[in-house]
């Protein structure tokens, strides 16, 4: 009853549409835009007239002629293999401006242990709430009556959910996101975005063989399209904002109805913390039973397992232990990757350069003072 009554007297948002298509909006939007892009040709190419280029989104969007522009979608590897799906400089602005108006409104809503995509918070932040779980459930690493400190006390659920920026269903979104935001302007631009996205325009993989990092797929211009009501795009900031407000239905089950105190979310990727490792096989089945009623998602059962403490659990790119942290071998594979790349001269040196002082500055966090001082030597070598 508590519940209903909360979601009875939940705020709601209307005439939020000419918020979106206002300039100043838009001017912000394009300079979010920019951030980190100044060089490239795409945004080079807008800004040489970009009063004429803004006055024409923000007519197009007030006039509801607005068309979003096919994706160009293109493997990626680095060196897992992933599809990509890239919005043009454009299209990009508008998500901005969108996201901008709605985020504050749902974000005051998600829990404070969703740690992806959100002001203050990241990796390094869902990291440090996991060793303070850690360190609640271990009783603060007491060993009392096991053989050494290595056998620290805990279990943790680590949970995968199964494709998911493939599998999110666009009907549950839009209800959900109908909840708070009343304006069918704003939920027609949504709409839009969503089918642009999840329209399959004949795709494209690599060739056999192919060690390239890129293949962009150019079979689509022209094709016949078909859209899905399901998934959203890699590399969208509408898919990041969105995917929260998805799986913000998941943490308010598992912290309001499962009342699990120890929960951390990193987008698809949760933990649960608990003494009592019967407790989280019985919540990993709520969770998972939550999932596919709910949301139309599945665990992914290989990955979705209930692991002592002790062993180390991996979670944002670390296998974290309670007196130490170790870097997932995965992680070390892409900057070995990238350095082979430029000895192939595929890459530049201020481009490797740049890679890794982002990778040395995140597995810093770990013990990983040798490891950094051979990738040193290995790209001067």
């Amino acid at each position: 009853m508590a519940q209903l009554a909360r979601i009875l007297i939940m705020k709601t948002y209307k005439n939020l549409y000419q918020e979106i298509y206002n300039l100043n909006n838009l001017i912000l939007a394009w300079r979010k835009a920019r951030k980190g892009k100044t060089k490239k040709d795409y945004v080079i190419e807008f800004e040489k007239d970009l009063i004429k280029n803004l006055l024409d989104l923000h007519n197009e969007l007030k006039n509801q002629t607005y068309k979003p522009l096919l994706l160009r979608t293109f493997i990626l590897r680095d060196p897992k293999t992933r599809k990509i799906s890239e919005s043009d400089f454009r299209d990009r602005i508008v998500h901005h401006a969108l996201i901008r108006i709605l985020e504050p409104i749902f974000e005051k809503r998600f829990i404070y242990d969703s740690c992806a995509n959100q002001k203050n918070k990241g990796n390094l932040f869902a990291l440090k709430r996991f060793y303070y779980f850690m360190g609640k459930v271990s009783r603060n690493g007491k060993t009392n009556g096991w053989f050494n400190v290595n056998q620290i006390r805990g279990y943790c659920l680590k949970a995968d959910i199964k494709h998911y920026f493939e599998e999110v269903d666009h009907e549950i979104l839009i209800n959900i996101i109908k909840r708070r935001v009343r304006d069918e302007k704003v939920m027609g631009l949504i709409e839009k975005i969503l089918k642009n996205s999840s329209a399959l325009r004949g795709g494209g993989v690599a060739p056999e063989g192919s060690t390239s990092r890129y293949f962009f797929s150019r079979k689509n211009i022209g094709a016949k399209q078909f859209f899905s009501k399901k998934g959203m795009p890699l590399g969208n900031l509408t898919s990041q904002f969105f995917a929260n407000v998805y799986l913000n239905e998941l943490d308010y089950f598992v912290k309001h109805k499962l009342r699990a105190k120890y929960y951390i979310r990193y987008v698809d990727d949760f933990v649960i913390l608990h003494k009592s490792k019967e407790q989280l096989e019985y919540w990993k089945n709520k969770i998972g039973n939550f999932l596919v009623e709910k949301l139309r998602l599945e665990l992914h059962l290989d990955k979705s397992r209930v692991i002592q403490l002790s062993r180390g659990i991996d979670f944002v790119g670390f296998r974290n232990f309670y007196y130490f942290r170790l870097l997932r071998i995965r992680n070390i594979g892409k900057m070995l990757f990238k350095i082979k790349r430029y000895k192939k001269e595929e890459i530049t040196k201020e481009k490797l350069l740049e890679s890794f002082q982002g990778w040395n500055a995140y597995v810093k966090w770990a013990d990983t003072l040798k490891l950094r001082r051979k990738i040193v030597s290995r790209i001067y070598s």
